[in-house]
């Protein structure tokens, strides 16, 4: 890639209030069109088109997936809990290494 910066994409995450919003949005104003819409939620049209065919199918529900989207603040708060837990045990074993190799 000579000449050309690379920059990774990164993939967005909505949180559910964020895409009932763009739903009611695209239903509210029909006259724009999914591409209006979507330009204007900072969204891809499929995204917006995938949302609403999920409220659709599910009866006004929108399903939320990803790491961020959590059906409780207990659930979440217990998932930062296990991540902080993982992060000390790895910690925990980066200074065994090296207290051993100190020690020698």
């Amino acid at each position: 890639m000579e000449g050309k910066t690379y920059i990774p994409r990164t993939r967005r995450s909505f949180d559910k209030e964020f895409k009932e919003n763009a739903v009611k949005h695209f239903l509210e104003h029909k006259e724009l069109g999914k591409r209006g819409c979507a330009k204007n939620l900072g969204i891809g049209e499929g995204t917006l088109m995938k949302w609403v065919k999920e409220f659709f199918d599910q009866n006004g529900e929108i399903a939320v997936r990803g790491s961020g989207n959590y059906s409780s603040d207990e659930a979440k708060e217990n998932a930062r809990l296990q991540k902080e837990l993982r992060d000390t045990k790895d910690a925990l074993e980066i200074l065994k290494k090296a207290i051993n190799i100190l020690g020698k």
